[in-house]
């Protein structure tokens, strides 16, 4: 396989696009944070409920921050990847760029992880609803 400096560089709207997407779902658990705050702060939520979205936002947070940084690390390695294009160390350049796709897809597969912990977690409020009316 012969690699040039476009190879890598096809990653970058790829991996751009996907920080977005990874920001947006920080910026969005921030708010339901917030939001669950004052819920607590003036209603007492059910200590249930409260408990059970608080260790889930605890391991959400920690697999958004692990998303984004393995998506900037792919970023970097991209980058560096073409560095050593650049220079002519083509082989250096290939190793490079096949640790910047095996991040990539960690980085995709804790996306996947965090998808699923987060529908779960409105299986659990529905649930708690269903409860209280049904």
């Amino acid at each position: 396989m012969e690699l040039t400096l476009t190879t890598p560089a096809i990653l970058f709207p790829a991996i751009s696009l996907l920080m977005l997407a990874y920001t947006n779902r920080f910026l969005a658990l921030a708010n339901l944070i917030r939001n669950l705050h004052a819920k607590f702060i003036q209603n007492g939520e059910n200590e249930k409920v409260v408990i059970a979205q608080l260790k889930n936002l605890r391991l959400r947070i920690k697999l958004i921050k692990y998303m984004q940084g393995l998506g900037v690390l792919s970023i970097f390695l991209c980058v560096l990847c073409m560095i050593f294009l650049y220079v002519n160390y083509a082989l250096v350049a290939q190793l490079i760029f096949g640790l910047s796709l095996l991040i990539f897809l960690a980085s995709l597969s804790l996306s996947l992880i965090e998808i699923n912990i987060s529908t779960n977690a409105l299986e659990f409020e529905l649930s708690d609803m269903e409860e209280k009316y049904f």
